[in-house]
């Protein structure tokens, strides 16, 4: 049972980086769990989730009402 775990770990561990590197998952989660099996699937996912650049969503303030820090006048 340990050894299930641990190569299922293992399989679909380019899925689990790209998971915690705030990657969209989708795409490399059918890719991995369908070419993974070939060795070279798997070592192509696993470096798409090393190596390319996760997205950043940046939120921008809304600007204030009156000038000041809160966006209240004091």
């Amino acid at each position: 049972m340990f050894a299930l775990l641990f190569f299922g770990f293992i399989y679909f561990l380019p899925t689990i980086v790209a998971v915690h590197r705030g990657h969209g998952v989708t795409g490399i989660l059918l890719l991995n769990l369908f070419f993974g099996w070939t060795g070279i699937g798997w070592i192509a996912m696993l470096l798409w989730a090393l190596l390319s650049w996760p997205r950043y969503c940046v939120a921008v303030p809304p600007p204030t009402m009156y000038g000041g820090p809160s966006g209240w006048y004091r």
